[in-house]
């Protein structure tokens, strides 16, 4: 990062505690409402109509010659051809691989975009009338939960964490239904795993012992359709519900 990045940031925090008058404060929240309430709008409009998808998890770093890329690429076009669509955040890495494996199997290609700084640039691959933008993390979380069947989380960072956190809280605490979480790379997410159980389980009993039920950890594309599938078949129901 180059020292007027650091510059920038500053007087961002600066204007942040800088001392605003009421008529300030109120006209600027007035504001945001009403964008935050188009984004749901929009959200809701287009997403309803895109039929049983599976949410795609992943770091936007990932670069096309590494092998979890690949592997996401794999995942998608066969989700895809299970029948499934497929949801990204719609950006580089794991996201544009995501929505090329979906691409490639004639799927629904899915880009929920969010304007950040650095690293988020839409890729090729999403259908053209199912690329949305937001500017609220919180309102596209909304969207990758409210219509996802499932979730594929591949090696990523804070917000892959971020993601896949959410959606297991919400499970857990029964504010959406229980859909699969699959954790895709034991090499990648055992010591994470391994750390939920034996610390904060265990030995801290933050969480209930069952709450390890809520995730599964696979290591190959055919794993990912395998698990999708059992939930569906479970329940009587197939991608086409």
């Amino acid at each position: 990062m180059a020292f007027n990045d650091y510059e920038n940031e500053d007087h961002r925090i600066q204007d942040k505690l800088k001392q605003k008058t009421w008529n300030e404060i109120r006209t600027n929240d007035s504001w945001a409402i009403f964008k935050i309430m188009s984004e749901f709008v929009n959200g809701y409009e287009s997403m309803a109509r895109i039929g049983p998808c599976v949410s795609i998890f992943g770091s936007a770093r990932t670069k096309p010659d590494d092998k979890y890329y690949e592997l996401a690429e794999r995942t998608a076009y066969k989700i895809s051809k299970a029948g499934y669509g497929v949801i990204t955040g719609g950006g580089p890495g794991i996201m544009e691989a995501g929505n090329k494996g979906a691409h490639r199997g004639e799927g629904t290609s899915v880009g929920l975009n969010i304007e950040l700084p650095f690293e988020q640039h839409y890729n090729p691959y999403i259908d053209k009338d199912k690329n949305l933008n937001f500017d609220y993390f919180f309102v596209r979380k909304v969207m990758f939960v409210k219509y996802s069947q499932g979730f594929v989380v591949m090696p990523g960072g804070f917000g892959t964490l971020d993601e896949m956190f959410e959606a297991v809280t919400l499970i857990q605490t029964k504010k959406i239904g229980k859909f699969p979480i699959i954790l895709v790379g034991t090499e990648y997410w055992s010591g994470l795993l391994d750390w939920i159980k034996n610390v904060m389980i265990d030995k801290q009993k933050n969480a209930n012992p069952e709450d390890m039920n809520l995730i599964q950890l696979v290591d190959t594309e055919d794993e990912v359709v395998e698990a999708l599938d059992n939930f569906y078949k479970k329940y009587n129901l197939s991608p086409n519900f």
